[in-house]
């Protein structure tokens, strides 16, 4: 396992991060807030440049005529049904950050917009849900297509391994073997550790307020750490189970459970009022996109931006080659096109639908009922889905069940996460070993912890951008690669039936 030099350089290295962390939690906080506050102020606008690039890159490639290419041999059928694969596709994608900011983002939003918007407005309510459906939408699932598109390609279609690394063939050629494909993949483990540690460490912290909330136990950092603690015993069962029992297994229970709790909204919750939302808030994010993909308003509220939306497409892209391996992992048999198409309009949609049930239900009852639930968001985010329920009938199974679902999508996204780093540092074998799956499963625990007990929720955010920023290239280097891997095949087509 040791003579894995990818998985040698980069244990060592977020080893080093944990005992910092360890040894002297403030200067890891003062080292994480000054390249955080260095990366925002030189290259936030490559983000957002990024981010509209990626999506168009997206759109163009399932209309060429490379849609019709398959991530695979041309005989091969897709391994997962569609209630599968979009199973999956959702839970490790979206999942845990979905409860978390379901209500708290467009609520956050509502109390705290940008300077040029009143405060606890209708036009900030606006403001609020549009910018939540910009936020989880289709940027950032154009960021994860990019990403797992090229590594199924050049793995399920040119029979290279499922590595970062093995998409820059057409640039570097046989040198991903070396150093400079050693180098490609070791970004990639240390952007998905940042990019994952932020997810479980906001979904402990909500686990830990819901019980706080329905069980008095006090939210504290020794409270979160049990929490990440048993949380991790239970990921590293489902991680020695398998892909196919486990993953799968769990996040279909997700999809299950968080479809009941959407059911349930809907119809006890302002049907008419939440349609209203979606209808709205659609209208307004489909006719404002472009304008959106470029905002970051320099001159007046780029504080906002800075701590929202630069934050988010960082969040993604840092998130992007976990979630690229594992969604390639699992999409393998279907079209570029069926790829692109499916994996950017469904989850999309079924985001767009969760935000308007359980956000445009807490804004009816801030607007409509006078309820405080907007001070409550803004004394503690991580508590905003639990103070909705206190406003309608059996909150407290309402509760338990969101508790449930925070602890199963930890599980999975953890439980992935373990796999894709074990094939990450394991030559890109699709099996990757039980005790690496295993040693990756603690380290990624250890670094959540660590990050929280050093700085909180601002500790993790400011990681997951600095992790983020090297990867941005890779992503816009990839995209150059994969565009001339599809050429060049299509070059050996022509030349073949001539």
């Amino acid at each position: 396992m040791f003579k894995n030099r990818v998985f040698v350089i980069s244990l060592a290295i977020v080893a080093a991060f944990v005992l910092a962390g360890v040894l002297d939690p403030a200067m890891l906080d003062r080292f994480s807030t000054a390249l955080h506050s260095g990366i925002i102020a030189h290259f936030g606008w490559a983000y957002m440049l990024s981010g509209f690039f990626f999506l168009g890159f997206c759109v163009v490639l399932a209309l060429s005529k490379y849609g019709d290419i398959k991530l695979g041999k041309d005989h091969e059928q897709p391994e997962y049904t569609y209630f599968g694969w979009f199973s999956m596709l959702f839970a490790a994608g979206m999942g845990i950050g979905l409860i978390f900011w379901g209500v708290a983002e467009p609520l956050s939003h509502f109390m705290d917009p940008p300077e040029y918007i009143d405060a606890q407005t209708g036009q900030a309510a606006t403001f609020a849900m549009r910018y939540s459906f910009f936020h989880w939408g289709l940027h950032p699932w154009a960021i994860y297509i990019v990403m797992s598109l090229s590594i199924a390609y050049f793995s399920f279609r040119r029979g290279m391994p499922p590595l970062i690394s093995s998409c820059f063939y057409p640039l570097l050629g046989n040198r991903i073997y070396g150093p400079f494909g050693h180098l490609i993949d070791i970004l990639a483990v240390f952007a998905t550790i940042f990019g994952i540690a932020t997810s479980l460490g906001l979904g402990a912290m909500q686990i830990n307020s819901g019980l706080e909330h329905l069980y008095g136990i006090p939210a504290s950092d020794s409270a979160t750490l049990v929490i990440i603690l048993i949380t991790t015993v239970l990921f590293m069962i489902s991680a020695a189970v398998g892909l196919d029992k486990g993953i799968q297994t769990l996040s279909k229970t997700n999809i299950f459970l968080a479809f009941l709790l959407l059911l349930f909204m809907l119809g006890f919750g302002p049907t008419s009022y939440i349609f209203s939302v979606f209808t709205d808030t659609m209208g307004g994010y489909m006719g404002n996109i472009l304008e959106m993909s470029l905002t970051v308003n320099p001159f007046l509220g780029y504080d906002w931006y800075k701590n929202w939306t630069l934050f988010y497409w960082a969040w993604w892209i840092a998130w992007s080659p976990f979630v690229g391996i594992f969604v390639a992992r699992i999409s393998r048999g279907r079209t570029i096109r069926e790829f692109v198409s499916g994996a950017l309009l469904v989850p999309t949609l079924l985001t767009f639908v969760w935000f308007s049930v359980f956000g445009g239900a807490s804004l009816f009852l801030e607007l409509e009922q006078g309820a405080d639930i907007g001070l409550a968001v803004q004394e503690d985010v991580s508590t905003a889905l639990f103070v909705v329920f206190d406003h309608f009938p059996g909150a407290m199974i309402l509760s338990n069940v969101a508790i449930l679902l925070l602890v199963v999508f930890f599980v999975t996204s953890a439980d992935s996460a373990t796999f894709v780093l074990g094939i990450m540092t394991s030559r890109g074998s699709p099996n990757p070993s039980l005790s690496k799956k295993l040693t990756w499963g603690i380290t990624q625990s250890s670094v959540a912890a660590i990050l929280l007990v050093s700085g909180g929720l601002a500790a993790l955010q400011q990681m997951a951008i600095a992790a983020a920023l090297p990867f941005t290239f890779v992503l816009l280097l990839m995209c150059y690669n994969l565009w001339k891997g599809l050429a060049a095949e299509s070059g050996e087509s022509l030349l073949k039936r001539y």
